[in-house]
């Protein structure tokens, strides 16, 4: 719970300049001291070029091109960036710093390539929720971060909308674990326009009644305006915006650009800023700041290196941003009254139950169902089992199956069915589907997978009771929000279950239970259950 971030060397090095905390009332956002309005000028900011950790890339570890870059942004008019991808495990002093001098605040997405829920295979496991907790600890610690961004583009398709469900159930802990720390940071989603579903997107993250379960600000991503008038005349600006008219949340541009034309003028910069706009948009992200290989920069920089060329449309930008003065309301005087958001209902384009979400993962949890197993995946390292593939052990095992009862480990977001072990990550998982054939067969030998793979062992189990497991405290030192079949998610009464509030109060008392067969229900397919997670468990190897 205690977090662990790393400041002696920050302070070492000098005090950065404070920035002003801003904060989110209602749908705008502002400076906590000022009491102004807040809008985003930003750039989107993620040089690839010449990295030398390409598989985790981390333009905040650079601080050569840090300081490269900063004083350049503020030339521009940037007052924020956005950053996609970064490295819990670098230090990011000197980059945080070189920002904050220059007056800039950073946005960071809190995913990365390796750490994500997958839009196909959504999960919100312990291995993740881990991996985010580390990413909040890594960059809690800085004045001029803005905010996270705990999803981008998700749930893009209507074959994919369960994923959404996933996301939420991470703003929640997230938020939960902020909390539990008294740390105070937007979290939000960005989706893009052209999602097929963005409405029910748009409502589903803030619908309900539990706050915490709610994203603290949307994102948009817009790549359609290419030139001073067309898109008033062909996309009606007022009539995209009217989508977004009244939010609950402050709505940002986080993407912003125009496929095809250049150089661009940068007339959607100068309209973001506008009053038509301003009231709808706290502001925008430009895609983006440097040269890549999808042509969309304004500067040409490398990695480690403090030469920088700038680019045709750097001064156009900087000419159109600059000058941006949009006219804001004061915190004091402004007023608003959230409206309430009913959640979508379930349905064939979108596949989620409205009122329940994925309980919040415990490691506790998850360590007392491999210590109740009689067989165990041994090796620490996943990825050490010896050239496993997974269809092999499927085809191994298959024929058995039929007898498998995989609700503890499986789940069914459309009917709000979450097994009391879901949430676990991959060993625990692997485990229990080993430790399951091992009992179907007898505990004959060589039935612990040994003639499968390597690294599997044959234990005496020190849980006796499987059922005091699902009760064991979450990763955010709550009470269990797992009953063994589902969770409260927007509504906190929704759960006939639950008598009481948001997973991630510590009021929370759920009742629980690990009995699955008494308490989840069966899924609407056992055997689409079956094939989504075995579909899954290949994708581990």
């Amino acid at each position: 719970m205690k977090l662990s971030i790393s400041t002696c060397l920050f302070l070492l090095l000098g005090s950065a300049t404070a920035l002003d905390k801003i904060i989110v009332k209602g749908s705008k956002f502002f400076n906590s001291k000022t009491g102004s309005e807040f809008f985003v000028k930003g750039i989107a900011y993620q040089p690839e070029k010449g990295d030398p950790d390409p598989g985790n890339q981390d333009p905040l570890a650079d601080p050569v091109g840090c300081s490269r870059d900063a004083p350049r942004m503020k030339e521009l008019g940037v007052n924020v960036i956005r950053v996609y991808q970064t490295d819990s495990k670098k230090n990011h002093d000197k980059c945080v710093k070189a920002f904050a001098d220059n007056g800039i605040y950073l946005m960071l997405d809190i995913a990365t390539p390796s750490n994500k829920i997958d839009m196909d295979n959504p999960t919100w496991d312990t291995d993740l929720f881990s991996a985010f907790r580390n990413k909040i600890d890594a960059f809690s610690g800085y004045d001029n971060v803005l905010g996270f961004i705990a999803g981008n583009d998700v749930a893009s398709r209507v074959d994919n909308t369960m994923s959404a469900a996933f996301v939420k159930a991470a703003i929640r802990d997230i938020k939960g674990y902020l909390k539990a720390n008294k740390l105070q940071f937007p979290i939000g989603y960005t989706s893009n326009h052209e999602a097929p579903n963005r409405e029910k997107l748009n409502d589903y993250f803030v619908c309900g009644n539990d706050q915490e379960a709610m994203a603290d600000f949307y994102g948009v991503s817009f790549y359609t305006w290419c030139s001073d008038d067309k898109f008033f005349k062909v996309f009606d600006l007022k009539k995209v915006a009217q989508e977004y008219t009244g939010s609950n949340i402050p709505v940002l541009l986080t993407e912003y650009g125009c496929f095809g034309q250049r150089p661009r003028s940068f007339s959607d910069t100068k309209a973001l800023y506008s009053d038509d706009m301003t009231s709808v948009f706290s502001g925008g992200f430009m895609y983006m700041y440097t040269q890549e290989p999808n042509d969309y920069g304004i500067v040409d920089v490398s990695y480690g290196s403090s030469d920088l060329t700038k680019l045709a449309e750097y001064n156009s930008f900087g000419d159109v941003l600059s000058k941006a003065n949009p006219n804001g309301v004061s915190m004091s005087s402004y007023n608003y009254s959230p409206k309430s958001v009913s959640c979508p209902s379930a349905s064939n384009y979108w596949e989620i139950d409205p009122n329940i979400l994925p309980p919040t993962p415990s490691t506790q949890a998850c360590d007392c169902l491999r210590n109740s197993l009689s067989c165990n995946l041994a090796v620490a390292d996943f990825s050490k089992v010896n050239n496993v593939d997974g269809w092999d052990i499927i085809n191994t095992m298959g024929n058995s199956f039929d007898s498998f009862d995989l609700r503890p480990i499986s789940c069914d977001p459309t009917n709000g069915v979450y097994g009391p072990f879901q949430f676990c990550g991959r060993e625990a998982k692997f485990s229990w589907i080993l430790d399951t054939y091992y009992k179907l067969s007898n505990k004959t030998a060589g039935s612990c997978g040994k003639s499968i793979l390597t690294g599997s062992v044959v234990s005496s189990p020190s849980v006796s009771d499987l059922s005091t497991c699902a009760k064991k405290a979450t990763d955010i030192g709550t009470p269990s929000t797992n009953n063994g079949s589902s969770t409260s998610n927007g509504d906190k009464d929704s759960n006939p279950n639950s008598s009481s509030s948001s997973s991630s109060s510590s009021s929370d008392k759920s009742p629980n239970s690990g009995n699955s067969s008494s308490q989840v229900h069966i899924l609407s397919s056992s055997m689409a259950g079956l094939s989504v997670f075995l579909v899954t468990l290949v994708t581990l190897f």
